[in-house]
């Protein structure tokens, strides 16, 4: 979307803080109507989201979620798989390391719904979304010092946790709306088939 008279122009750019993966940043700006701002944000590598979709012989649908403290918050938060992305890496390698390092799946089938933005007034973070079926089981691969639960729900009780407050993480929000719509064919999706396989 081209609007030109709501741009704001860099004028100077100061590194405040280099992290491990994050880099805070303020920078001066110059605004539509002349005037010098200043802006600070976060510059995120961007990360991937999976939706793992299980539908058992009968036709009962679950997906595969998580429930990890955050420390930032302060509480444990129910989660779809995710994870940032490496240097480099390709956005589907990413995915499927993810979901296979956190909760132990592999998938058959992917395919990438869209991306967003989740936190736009002070960070670049892209999280793309995938869904992932054809699901098996293995070993979790989880990073030093991660600690998560793994378990599954029904669409339906992902949406009732999302109305009452449970789920309040903004990607996994987002994965619910995406997933509703998917599941009642209102957003379409282009599968994939994969044979790719995760590094151990």
């Amino acid at each position: 979307m081209s609007c030109p008279h709501l741009l704001e122009v860099t004028q100077s750019s100061h590194g405040v803080l280099e992290g491990h993966f994050l880099h805070v940043f303020r920078d001066t700006v110059l605004l539509p109507d002349q005037q010098i701002a200043v802006r600070e944000y976060v510059v995120h590598p961007g990360a991937v989201m999976v939706i793992p979709v299980m539908e058992s012989k009968s036709g009962e649908v679950r997906v595969v979620l998580e429930r990890q403290y955050r420390y930032p918050v302060k509480q444990v938060m129910i989660e779809f798989p995710a994870g940032k992305l490496d240097p480099g890496e390709d956005i589907l390698a990413c995915a499927q390391r993810e979901l296979r390092e956190e909760t132990g799946y592999s998938a058959t089938q992917w395919a990438h719904a869209g991306a967003i933005h989740p936190v736009i007034a002070y960070s670049t973070e892209k999280i793309d979304i995938w869904f992932a079926r054809g699901l098996t089981l293995g070993e979790r691969q989880l990073d030093s010092g991660e600690f998560l639960d793994v378990f599954t729900a029904t669409p339906t009780e992902l949406l009732q946790w999302c109305l009452n407050g449970q789920v309040t993480d903004a990607k996994t929000v987002s994965g619910a709306l995406w997933l509703q719509n998917v599941l009642s064919g209102n957003w379409k999706l282009q599968w994939m088939t994969t044979t790719a396989t995760v590094p151990a």
